[in-house]
């Protein structure tokens, strides 16, 4: 029986590290290309002379993806489903652990002597996937911005799951 709780484990955690490592693709987009730049920005720029300096400097104009406020709608919905999905996750683990389960997520277990401690985690985990998303907002990754909270969203799901089907 030991071995068949394991398992189960195992593959909560390769589900897991599946969804981390296909997040890092979008990441890695981010970066610019050296292809993509024309031979005329490679050369050095002409001096310029410190009177004209304030005068010549342009401020380059934001790319149309990134022309998005922050608390748009598709944002607004991804954090209401991330804030039931932790709901959820709390409600699963409380009755867990009232019925004599026990947490398995090393990190939550630290809260898990008494409702109050495990309910301000799930609470705290939530706002933390929105602060992370707005950090990414302000530098300018806004398909991490948007990939932060499904990553939570499918990480909360799979723990629901996973303790509706063993309970």
């Amino acid at each position: 029986m030991r071995t068949k709780c394991l398992s189960g484990i195992h593959k909560y955690w390769a589900l897991l590290l599946l969804v981390a490592v296909g997040s890092c693709r979008p990441m890695l987009a981010q970066q610019v290309s050296l292809a993509m730049l024309t031979p005329e920005s490679v050369e050095p720029a002409p001096a310029i002379q410190p009177a004209l300096m304030v005068q010549s400097i342009q401020t380059a104009p934001l790319p149309e993806s990134s022309n998005h406020r922050f608390w748009d709608r598709e944002n607004s919905i991804l954090f209401a489903t991330n804030a039931a999905f932790s709901a959820a996750d709390f409600v699963v683990t409380k009755d867990n652990l009232h019925a004599g389960g026990q947490e398995l997520n090393p990190v939550t277990r630290v809260f898990t002597a008494n409702t109050g401690t495990l309910a301000l985690n799930f609470a705290g985990e939530a706002v933390g996937v929105v602060g992370l998303s707005y950090f990414f907002h302000k530098t300018g990754h806004h398909k991490m911005e948007r990939y932060i909270s499904m990553l939570n969203i499918s990480s909360s799901g799979a723990a629901v799951t996973y303790d509706l089907i063993h309970r």
